[in-house]
Parts: C-alpha cells; structure tokens; sequence
C-alpha cells in the first residue's frame, strides 16, 4: 500500500520537477546560445550570398569521397594494434 502511494505521488509531481527545467536559460551565456539556436532554427540570420563551388572543388571532393571506399571497414577492431597513447609523462 505504501508504495503504490509513493508512486502515484512521485508520478503526480513530475510535471513539477518539468516545470523547473523549462523555467528558462540559467545564466548568460545559455541565454546567448539559445538565441543563436533560434535564429539557426528559423532561418532569420540566413546569408543573402548563396554558397557555390567551383567544377574543380566538386571533383577534388568527389574523388576523395571515392577514395574513401578503397578501404576494407574490419570487422572488430583489436585494441592491441595502431600504436600506443602517450601518458603525458612529459617526455
């Protein structure tokens, strides 16, 4: 019995603890980056330049994503092979 009335109490307050985490930006800087989002989002700081590239930028990335395909994907990949990580001793 207990614990059906702690979870329906806990199920009927979670719209509280929603309400909280859509209460705003938090400091300056969110407030900043919300405001980039927004403009990204609809659209508003779009540039008037359309962006091209020219035949031969076409073709060098045409190539290199061909390029890509000549090598085979492993099928796992061994930890113990590619080298090691320096610790950072300083060396």
């Amino acid at each position: 019995m207990k614990t059906t009335v702690l979870c329906c109490f806990t199920l009927l307050a979670t719209p509280l603890f929603a309400h909280a985490i859509d209460a705003g930006p938090a400091s300056p800087q969110q407030q900043e980056t919300e405001g980039w989002l927004q403009l990204q989002s609809r659209n508003k700081a779009a540039s008037t330049t359309p962006q091209t590239s020219t035949a031969t930028e076409r073709e060098l990335s045409m190539q290199r994503w061909l390029k890509s395909y000549e090598h085979e994907i492993p099928r796992f990949f061994d930890q113990d092979e590619g080298g090691k990580v320096d610790s950072g001793s300083g060396g």
